[in-house]
C-alpha cells in the first residue's frame, strides 16, 4: 500500500467513494488451480510444508484446552468459566511473543525464531499435563501464550514469501487451515486418549509434546526463506556503501531500525486498521468452535464419538472452505470473496445450533467452510498489505493483537450461557444454553467483519502485476546464475545485473523492484 494512504481529507473521501467499485475482480482468468500447483519447485513445496505444520500444531495445543474443559473442570473441581480463563489467558499473552519474535524474524531471519518456539511449545505443554491446580495451569497457559504467539508470523512467511503468485491465494487458505487440522487433530486424539487413557486429559498434552521433535528436524534441514537472502544482502550492500557516509549510518542493523520506523510511521493507521480487523476474524473462530463441543455433549445430548464426527466433519468442511476461497481470492479479489463468506456464513448460523440430531454434521461442515474460507484469504490478505521490512512483524502482530482482543471471546460466551440454564442432565450435572451465546455472538461477528471488509483496503492489481512480475524476475535471475546474495547486493546499489547466460541486460528499474518480492 502506498504510504500516508489515508491521511488527507481528499484522500478519505476518494478512498470511502471507492469502496464498493474497488470490488470489481481482476482482470485474471481463473487457471486451473493443478496448474498453478505444478510451477511450484521442490523448495518452494518444503517451505510451505515446514510453515504449515508449525501452525497446525500452534492449533492443536490451543484446542487441547478447549476439547478437555469438561474433564479439566471435574480434575481442579471448578467451573468451565475458570477453566476457559486457560485459553483466554493464552490469547491475551500471544501478542508479546509476536512482537519479541516478529522482530527477531524479521532482523534475524525466519528459521530460528520459529525452531525456538517450536522448543517451547514441548517444554510447556509437557508442564500442562502436569498441573495439579488450577493457577498452576492458567501460569503455564499464560508462558504457552507467548511462545504460540511468536509462531505465527514467521510461519507464515516461511510458507508464503516464496511462492508464485498464483499459488499464494490457493497455498493461504491451505496454510490457514492448518488451524482446522489442528483442531481436528485435537478432537480426533481427544477421543483416542482422553476417555481410553488413566490419566485422561493429561494425556492428550503430553502426546502435544512430541510432534514438534519432529517438526524441529524437519526445519533444521531447511535453508532461510530467498526473500529474506535477497532482502539481508540488500541492507548489507546499503550498510557498506553508507560507510564513508555519516548521515546514512554504517550498519545493517541502523538501516533495520530506520526501515522499521519509517514503515510505522507511515502505515500506522493500516496496522490499526488490521488489528480491528484481526479482532473480528479470531472471535468468529473462537465464536464457532470454543463451546461447540460443550454445546453437543451438555445441550444438544450427542454422545464423545459423534461429537468427535460432527467436529471432523465440521473442521473437513473448514479446510475445503479455505482452499477453494483462498484460490478463488487470487481471481476475484480478497474483499470479495470474504464478503461472499460473511453472508452466507450469518445465514447459515441457525442450521448450526437448532437440529438435535447428526445432521448437526452437515450444518457444521457448511458453517466451517464459510468461517474456514472468510479466513483463507487472510494469510496472503496480510502479507499483501504489510510493509517489507516489517512483514513477519507486521502479519504476526497483528493477528495476535486480534486474538488478544477477541481474548475473552470464551469467557464472555462462558459467563452469558450461565444467564441461561437449561434443566440439569440425568446425572444431576448443571447444563446452559450455550447455542442460543453461539448464534448471538456468531451473528454480530459476521456482521462486524462484513462491515469492515467493506471499508477496508486491498492491495489494487496494479500492484498484484507487479509482485507477479517480481517474483518471476527473481526466479529467472535464480536460473541464470546468480545467487541470492548477489541478486540482493545489486538490487539494493540500483546496478544493472548483467545475464550470465543470454547475454541480456536487466533493467535497473527491473532489478530494484525485486525488494519488493
Amino acid at each position: 500500500m502506498a504510504a500516508g494512504w489515508f491521511y488527507s481529507p481528499s484522500q478519505i473521501s476518494r478512498y470511502f467513494a471507492t469502496r464498493i467499485t474497488s470490488l470489481k475482480p481482476p482482470k485474471n482468468k481463473l487457471r486451473n488451480p493443478y496448474a498453478v500447483l505444478r510451477e511450484l519447485t521442490s523448495h518452494q513445496w518444503l517451505m510451505f510444508a515446514a510453515g504449515f505444520l508449525g501452525w497446525t500444531w500452534d492449533s492443536f495445543d490451543f484446542f487441547s484446552v478447549s476439547m478437555t474443559i469438561t474433564e479439566i473442570s471435574e480434575a481442579f473441581d471448578v467451573s468451565y468459566s475458570d477453566v476457559s480463563w486457560g485459553m483466554t489467558i493464552t490469547l491475551m499473552l500471544r501478542s508479546v511473543g509476536a512482537i519479541v519474535f516478529g522482530i527477531l524474524a524479521d532482523r534475524y531471519g525466519r528459521k530460528w525464531p520459529m525452531i525456538i518456539n517450536l522448543g517451547l511449545f514441548i517444554i510447556l505443554e509437557l508442564c500442562s499435563g502436569f498441573c495439579n491446580t488450577l493457577p498452576q495451569f492458567l501460569g503455564v497457559r499464560a508462558l504457552y501464550g507467548i511462545a504460540m504467539g511468536g509462531l505465527f508470523g514467521p510461519a507464515a512467511a516461511t510458507a508464503l514469501e516464496d511462492l508464485p503468485y498464483e499459488a499464494r491465494g490457493i497455498l493461504s487458505g491451505l496454510f490457514e487451515m492448518g488451524y482446522a487440522t489442528g483442531y481436528l487433530l485435537a478432537a480426533a486424539f481427544y477421543r483416542a486418549l482422553v476417555p481410553t487413557t488413566f490419566h485422561g486429559w493429561r494425556s492428550l498434552f503430553w502426546f502435544g509434546a512430541a510432534p514438534p521433535v519432529l517438526i524441529i528436524i524437519f526445519r533444521w534441514y531447511l535453508p532461510e526463506t530467498n526473500h529474506f537472502q535477497v532482502m539481508k544482502a540488500q541492507r548489507e550492500a546499503r550498510a557498506n556503501a553508507a560507510t564513508n557516509d555519516s548521515s546514512a549510518g554504517g550498519s545493517s542493523f541502523r538501516i533495520f531500525v530506520r526501515d522499521s520506523m519509517r514503515d510505522l510511521r507511515e502505515n500506522w493507521v493500516l496496522f490499526v486498521y488490521l488489528v480491528v480487523l484481526m479482532v473480528g476474524f479470531n472471535s468468529c473462530s473462537h465464536g464457532s468452535q470454543d463451546f461447540y463441543a460443550t454445546f453437543l455433549k451438555d445441550q444438544a445430548d450427542v454422545n464423545a464419538t459423534d461429537t468427535t464426527v460432527i467436529i471432523i466433519v465440521g473442521q473437513i468442511g473448514a479446510l475445503f472452505g479455505g482452499c477453494i476461497l483462498g484460490y478463488i481470492s487470487t481471481f476475484f479479489g480478497r474483499r470479495l470473496t470474504m464478503l461472499v463468506c460473511c453472508l452466507f456464513g450469518g445465514a447459515i448460523i441457525p442450521a448450526y445450533i437448532l437440529p438435535r440430531s447428526m445432521s448437526l454434521a452437515a450444518s457444521a461442515f457448511f458453517q466451517q467452510f464459510f468461517v474456514g474460507g472468510v479466513w483463507g484469504p487472510i494469510p496472503i490478505h496480510l502479507l499483501e498489505l504489510s510493509p517489507v521490512a516489517l512483514r513477519t512483524f507486521m502479519v504476526g502482530l497483528t493477528y495476535q493483537l486480534g486474538n488478544l482482543g477477541s481474548s475473552a471471546s470464551a469467557t464472555i460466551q462462558s459467563i452469558i450461557g450461565e444467564r441461561y440454564p437449561l434443566p440439569a442432565s440425568a446425572d444431576g450435572e448443571q447444563r446452559f444454553d450455550y447455542g442460543k451465546v453461539i448464534a448471538i455472538f456468531m451473528g454480530a461477528v459476521w456482521a462486524f467483519i462484513f462491515i469492515f471488509l467493506l471499508l477496508g483496503p486491498e492491495m489494487p492489481q496494479e500492484e498484484r502485476d507487479e509482485e507477479a512480475e517480481a517474483a518471476m524476475l527473481l526466479e529467472r535471475l535464480r536460473a541464470e546464475g546468480l545467487s541470492l546474495a548477489e541478486i540482493g547486493q545489486r538490487s539494493a546499489l540500483g546496478k544493472e545485473l548483467d545475464d550470465a547466460y543470454s547475454g541480456n541486460q536487466v533493467d535497473k528499474a527491473e532489478t530494484t523492484h525485486i525488494e519488493g518480492v
